[in-house]
């Protein structure tokens, strides 16, 4: 059987070169293949935060309507936009190996702001929180659109910088030179990590993908994924999670983060464990940090975005 796997995608061009990437390497496995761009409601609505549209996944919806129906086999996602509970009959087939994780901080002329005011643009609660807790004193504005557009509304407004994950401006070869790296900021949950779905009772599409799968990536994607799910975070809380395998003493070590919406609270914690180990690993590091204040940040969360 030798029936073309259609790859449904967004049609911006990181969400085309994600597209791309996975298609070339379904082709030199010898698969025929078909790209489907689709465009999603989360790129339509651009002057709202992604918090406030009331939809987790609201950049996946449009292509898992599309799967369910038969227009595409597969869909391809920054693993981090993906809701960490999928569709029922969508599973996940693949994680590819993971790019840069980090945020970065994309600045105009000089660095001057960092020790005094400034303002800085972003979309994300948890960005806008991490931030606020390092610069009390800095104002962070909303920013909308695919990377492309982002970078072209800082280059037009008077902010300071935009915060960008490293890995969407590296995919498409945009990133600016006046750029330094944020390693002090919890990235994501899964964050430069791409993830294929298929759905369940596709065997031949999820054989083909299986080939493609990074167990370490989907290891560790999986640890912040579960940790996020525990804290019910969905797009709704600023959430920070982040493990990474290390091969020569084959452990993993986990750093997770919860903050409130102003930044002003912080809940932290840096753990380590054996690899063999990592199976509820996300779960009792959510637990952990439920335990010890984060039940009730969470529930004054919340509170906030409903009055919002």
């Amino acid at each position: 059987m030798s029936k073309p796997i259609r790859i449904g995608t967004r049609d911006s061009e990181l969400a085309l070169w994600q597209a791309h990437t996975v298609q070339k390497k379904l082709q030199d496995l010898g698969y025929k293949t078909e790209i489907v761009a689709v465009k999603s409601q989360g790129d339509l609505l651009l002057d709202k935060p992604l918090y406030e549209l009331g939809i987790t996944g609201i950049f996946t919806k449009t292509l898992d309507i599309a799967m369910i129906n038969g227009q595409v086999d597969i869909a391809v996602h920054s693993m981090k936009d993906v809701p960490t509970a999928l569709p029922q009959g969508i599973i996940q087939a693949a994680v590819l190996e993971r790019a840069n994780p980090y945020d970065i901080l994309v600045y105009k002329e000089h660095l001057d702001f960092l020790t005094s005011t400034g303002t800085i643009a972003t979309g994300s609660l948890r960005r806008n929180a991490e931030w606020l807790h390092k610069y009390p004193n800095h104002q962070v504005v909303n920013l909308r659109g695919n990377v492309n557009t982002r970078l072209q509304k800082l280059e037009e407004n008077n902010w300071n910088g935009a915060v960008f994950a490293a890995a969407g401006l590296e995919r498409i070869n945009v990133m600016p030179k006046d750029h330094i790296a944020l390693d002090w900021m919890i990235p994501a949950p899964a964050q430069g990590a791409m993830v294929v779905v298929a759905m369940a009772n596709d065997n031949y599409t999820i054989d083909a993908l299986s080939q493609l799968n990074h167990i370490e990536t989907e290891i560790c994607t999986h640890i912040e994924r579960q940790f996020l799910k525990t804290l019910e975070g969905g797009c709704t809380a600023p959430i920070g999670a982040y493990a990474n395998y290390n091969a020569n003493d084959d452990t993993i070590e986990f750093k997770g983060v919860l903050l409130s919406i102003d930044g002003k609270e912080r809940l932290f914690l840096d753990k380590k464990i054996p690899v063999s180990e990592w199976k509820k690993f996300g779960f009792h590091s959510a637990q952990e940090l439920l335990n010890n204040g984060g039940r009730e940040l969470m529930e004054k969360i919340k509170t906030q975005l409903k009055k919002e």
